[in-house]
């Protein structure tokens, strides 16, 4: 049965951020996800894991200005030094929330920047924080997100992403597998899954078409499950999808898949 972490970026938005710690736990979640802790102070957000008794499944490495449509800078060649300061950044919120898996964002791709030096810069960062975080035990994920949610984005398929991830030589690098942006992309979840189960180390889902909770679209999510157990993933599946309505009505999939 897989363990589920609620993506607190997107569910229980009809709280304020740190009461969602609560309303997660009181839902019946052990773990938690989201996209960013930096505006918050970590003590703040420790404290509100150890209170609720969850864990903090996974949060992402800085990724540039957010608000102004940045998704990522580990493919931007003159952001280098910056993004070596966010590993670091990221590091010491993670040694504070027990935190032992951090994910980098690669970004969007400017139209000026030639295939190959975007590739030789994200391969790059990504070897550094590899190291960075293996030295205090923490492992690096990567993941692709759909090209229709976020036109550019750089890494956009699972062939792609384990190439790069082959490129740099790290041992301390996995994927992370989401199944919604898989399924705009490339589609052959359960064969994917199968054939790189020992690379993936996090799971992420909502259904497609919406982004929504699953049983709301066209992903067959009970025999996906199903096939998570059989494979013996016992990794988390973070739940990172906007609930149709309110977060405590779209729970009902949970039961109603079985789980």
């Amino acid at each position: 049965m897989p363990k589920f972490a609620a993506n607190l970026t997107m569910l229980f938005n009809e709280v304020e951020f740190l009461d969602r710690f609560g309303a997660a736990a009181q839902a019946g979640f052990h773990g938690v996800e989201y996209l960013f802790p930096y505006a918050y102070p970590k003590e703040q957000l420790a404290e509100a894991l150890g209170h609720h008794g969850l864990s903090q499944v996974l949060f992402n490495l800085p990724a540039g200005n957010w608000t102004q449509g940045e998704r990522g800078i580990a493919v931007l060649p003159d952001r280098v030094g910056e993004f070596q300061a966010g590993v670091g950044q990221a590091i010491d919120f993670a040694k504070t929330l027990g935190c032992t898996q951090l994910n980098c964002l690669s970004g969007i791709r400017p139209a000026g920047l030639p295939e190959g030096k975007a590739l030789e810069t994200l391969a790059a960062n990504l070897r550094f924080a590899a190291d960075q975080l293996e030295a205090v035990g923490i492992r690096l994920l990567v993941e692709a997100i759909n090209t229709r949610d976020i036109p550019g984005f750089y890494l956009c398929g699972t062939p792609q992403t384990l190439d790069v991830i082959a490129a740099t030589g790290s041992r301390n690098i996995f994927l992370q597998y989401d199944i919604y942006h898989m399924q705009r992309m490339e589609g052959e979840l359960a064969a994917t899954l199968e054939q790189h189960l020992q690379r993936i180390a996090h799971i992420q889902l909502a259904d497609n078409p919406g982004r929504h909770e699953p049983g709301t679209g066209e992903i067959n999510y009970p025999f996906l499950f199903g096939h998570l157990d059989r494979l013996g993933y016992e990794g988390w599946v973070g739940c990172e999808y906007k609930p149709l309505t309110t977060t405590m009505e779209g729970l009902g999939w949970v039961t109603d898949m079985g789980h």
